[in-house]
């Protein structure tokens, strides 16, 4: 166990950061995914839908907590990390959100020490675009 990991505490903030979300950022997604939805890619289509405009892919939101997740716990999130999220508000490219995370438990299994965090993706009006909880084991 890393000495970082040793002084986790319950309560403590997971380091945060924020990323505007481009629609090149859109763009680039859909290439590295393959999801071509016009949705996030055509406006005049997407002007069509309930949103009135392009939005960015779920998943988009997603792959940034998980960056979070992999800069908090380096060690251990690629091996044994786990999510389970809800995603509850579409982010407009433009908007920059506010990755973020906090320490909920820290619990002893068999395999060792587990911490579960809540996190989430904050839309710049405060609503949750992704919300939810994270297991980590800390050895």
């Amino acid at each position: 166990m890393t000495s970082s990991n040793s002084q986790r505490a319950v309560g403590d903030a997971l380091k945060s950061f924020e990323r505007t979300i481009t629609q090149d950022r859109v763009d680039a997604y859909a290439e590295a995914s393959g999801d071509h939805n016009p949705i996030h890619l055509d406006e005049s289509y997407a002007s069509t839908t309930q949103f009135g405009t392009r939005i960015s892919h779920g998943m988009l939101s997603l792959a940034l907590v998980t960056e979070m997740l992999a800069i908090n716990f380096p060690d251990t999130w690629h091996n044994g990390g786990k999510l389970k999220v809800r995603f509850s508000a579409p982010v407009f490219p433009g908007e920059t959100v506010v990755i973020y995370g906090e320490i909920m438990l820290i619990d002893e299994s068999d395999a060792g020490l587990i911490v579960t965090c809540s996190i989430g993706c904050k839309k710049p009006d405060g609503t949750n675009a992704v919300s939810g909880r994270a297991t980590v084991p800390l050895e």
